[in-house]
């Protein structure tokens, strides 16, 4: 059975990158019938933020992609926060010290320091790696008398892998294929922090494997790790999960990926939904509060470096499912593109129309406005491709329900002869006296006239109160002969 899991730092909100990546791992479950895991890795205790935890599980929920098994929902290998499992993580230490996969490391900040001044001096970078460990203060350059000595007086340590130097590693990555990698480059990870926390590479490997995960799908920014990681599987003799490292979502302006670091730059969310700052209360919209349907929101996200193969772009939630696959994710980082957001929860106003009918009927509740759903479905018919959200559709459909009270004056003020003005509605409205009062009615009398532009320009302000909205005859016939008449008159008395 396949398994993967989505594994999140609580460290702050989740961005576009890592719900993507969610998406992946929930999408692969779903299509062979295996299990998607939650699990929360918060080894980093300095940078933990608790409501962190509780909202990468209204995100999730909001996206509509739950977890079968994990944190908040429970399952066979709880639990599921990493810094809850330290015990699990000391056995296998144990080991790995007694296979001397793993050492002792006692140096200060101090002896880091130094040792790094005299790299400097001999014109190299200092990397605590394979070339290095024997001049520091280790297990690796202490007797056993000693160590035990050290570990007796609780001396603060640090354990770290011991990386064997020269070996070739190929590793065949479901994405980007066959990846070498020569371990001489590698450096000497720390695996138990001095506070006697795991790090994310032990965790992270440790509870793969207890949690029997067949695939990682993860961001590329993985990949270094991903060396590391196969030769800790190796010393243990274990085989490590099929490994896919997604593309990076990079910011439109050209300036790197999406990432809470440049949230500020942004001219779009980021996050799916709102994110409080726990020292500040200031509150970041996600993509629910700025009125995008979950549904359209994962739809664009699995299209940001993932295609089904041809040109079809709209996907329910289980035509993704069927659809979806690893070798069809693209290597180079996609551009996330605003326009094509906004595109996507369009598509699905279009497919809601239900949502938009409720939402006016409750704004016209509320003001205590009455009228039948036929003429509402005809209004939302008339306005609908010029809305991109729900909430967006009173202001493309007020003045159906209400008289303006304000006139755009900038029109008015540029016409030097004021007097016209008024002897044109005038006309007009001799004119507008006609039954039926129809959309070709209307058609053929202001045909006729001889300065049509500049007199719908002044009936439209007259009706709707601004030179904007949709077609002007298709506005003048749904409110019929007397209100458009009585809102005229009301605008020659205001001018």
């Amino acid at each position: 059975m396949i398994r993967v899991r989505f594994a999140p730092s609580p460290t702050g909100p989740i961005h576009l990158g890592g719900i993507r990546t969610a998406l992946y791992n929930y999408l692969l479950a779903k299509k062979y019938n295996g299990k998607f895991i939650l699990r929360i890795e918060d080894t980093d205790q300095d940078r933990y933020l608790s409501h962190a935890e509780s909202y990468i599980l209204k995100s999730l929920k909001w996206c509509g992609i739950e977890p079968d098994e994990g944190f908040g929902y429970g399952g066979p290998y709880a639990p599921y926060q990493q810094s809850k499992r330290g015990h699990i993580y000391r056995l296998y230490l144990d080991f790995l010290l007694k296979k001397k996969y793993a050492y002792y490391a006692f140096d200060t900040d101090k002896d880091i320091k130094i040792k790094r001044k005299e790299c400097e001096k001999l014109g190299v970078n200092f990397t605590y790696d394979h070339k290095i460990r024997m001049s520091l203060n280790n297990s690796l350059t202490m007797t056993k008398e000693k160590l035990t000595k050290k570990l007796k007086s609780k001396i603060p340590y640090v354990i770290r892998f011991k990386v064997t130097p020269g070996l070739s590693l190929k590793v065949h990555d479901m994405i980007r294929g066959c990846i070498e990698f020569n371990t001489n480059y590698l450096d000497d990870k720390i695996l138990l922090k001095s506070n006697g926390t795991a790090t994310y590479h032990l965790a992270n490997t440790v509870d793969d494997h207890i949690m029997k995960i067949t695939h990682v799908l993860r961001g590329e920014e993985w990949i270094s790790s991903m060396f590391l990681h196969i030769l800790i599987y190796q010393s243990f003799g274990w085989s490590p999960p099929n490994f896919a490292h997604l593309p990076l979502i990079l910011n439109r302006n050209g300036k790197g990926k999406i990432s809470k670091r440049n949230i500020s730059s942004l001219d779009s969310p980021l996050f799916p939904i709102q994110w409080i700052e726990s020292n500040t209360n200031i509150k970041i919209n996600g993509y629910k509060e700025l009125g995008y349907f979950p549904d359209a929101f994962i739809n664009m996200l699995a299209l940001l470096g993932w295609n089904p193969g041809n040109n079809r772009e709209i996907f329910s939630l289980k035509e993704l499912i069927n659809f979806f696959s690893i070798k069809k994710i693209n290597k180079s980082g996609v551009f996330f593109d605003k326009k094509k957001a906004i595109w996507f929860n369009k598509q699905y106003i279009i497919k809601n129309k239900n949502k938009i009918f409720l939402f006016l009927e409750k704004k016209l509740k509320n003001r205590s406005i009455s009228y039948s759903n036929d003429f509402l479905w005809k209004v939302i018919n008339l306005t609908i491709d010029r809305v991109n959200f729900v909430h967006e559709i009173w202001n493309h459909t007020y003045y159906f329900f209400i008289e303006p009270n304000y006139y755009e004056k900038d029109f008015l003020y540029e016409i030097k002869d004021k007097n016209s003005i008024v002897e044109n509605i005038k006309i007009l409205l001799d004119k507008l006296n006609i039954d039926p009062f129809s959309f070709s009615q209307l058609k053929c009398i202001f045909q006729g006239l001889k300065e049509k532009k500049f007199s719908m320009q002044l009936i439209r302000l007259a009706i709707v109160g601004k030179l904007k909205g949709i077609n002007l005859l298709k506005i003048l016939e749904m409110l019929g002969k007397r209100h458009s008449i009585k809102r005229i008159k009301k605008f020659i008395k205001s001018i």
